[in-house]
């Protein structure tokens, strides 16, 4: 593989997933097969989250609307950390969150909720502020 695509993949995952201490997909992938694991990362790191055709915090907006929607909550706790990473404010992510209640119903939206109270915790971005905009 090019050394500039290696920097790429490099680069976005640490821009989206630097600091997250649980288990990465890609280290679950490693533990199974390594050749296989590296091809998936160059895709999905190397190629779907490096295009600029979205900025990286919408990108990680439609993630999470999605993760939430299938009720994915270890996945959305990695993409709730990486939209933080990104730029993405707590407010944004909870109406991204608020959203799919309409399309996926009120129980995945309390789920998502409750996964994205636990992250903003961790990260001590909880209490909200509770100002109207």
């Amino acid at each position: 593989m090019p050394e500039e695509k290696n920097q790429k993949i490099k680069d976005t995952a640490a821009a989206l997933f630097g600091g997250y201490n649980d288990e990465k997909p890609y280290e679950l992938w490693l533990s199974f097969d390594k050749e296989l694991a590296k091809e998936m990362s160059r895709f999905v790191v190397g190629d779907m989250y490096a295009r600029n055709v979205l900025p990286r915090s919408t990108r990680q907006l439609v993630a999470i609307a999605a993760l939430s929607a299938m009720g994915k909550q270890d996945e959305l706790k990695l993409h709730i950390h990486a939209a933080l990473n990104v730029g993405c404010t707590p407010k944004e992510l909870a109406e991204a969150i608020f959203q799919i209640g309409v399309y996926a119903g009120f129980p995945a939206m309390n789920n998502a909720l409750l996964t994205l109270r636990s992250v903003l915790k961790e990260n001590g971005h909880w209490p909200l502020d509770q100002k109207e905009d």
